[in-house]
């Protein structure tokens, strides 16, 4: 029932060569295909280019840096604030359930 079912073969497997005792016939090499050339422009790094590369890089470094610590400072200062409003909010709940 759940045996698999193969399509028939046409014809019969070929028998594997043996060894003989005959010399193959010298062949030539193929020949080599030439390198495709590529299409792209050569960039060529000049000492010159090389100095503002590392000079772009390090404003942008600088740059990202700037601004990922302000945002953190603005989250800090908020927080704080935020924790003194909490403050002076209980402070005046308080003093008005004593009845001051």
């Amino acid at each position: 029932m759940l045996t698999p079912k193969y399509p028939p073969t046409d014809h019969a497997p070929t028998p594997a060569p043996t060894a003989s005792s005959t010399v193959p016939a010298p062949t030539t090499p193929a020949p080599v295909a030439p390198v495709p050339v590529s299409n792209r422009p050569i960039i060529q790094l000049t000492p010159g280019s090389t100095l503002a590369l590392v000079g772009g890089g390090t404003a942008v470094v600088l740059i990202v840096g700037t601004v990922l610590v302000s945002m953190l400072l603005a989250v800090a200062i908020t927080g704080v604030s935020v924790a003194i409003c909490a403050v002076v909010l209980r402070s005046l709940l308080n003093d008005s359930r004593k009845g001051r």
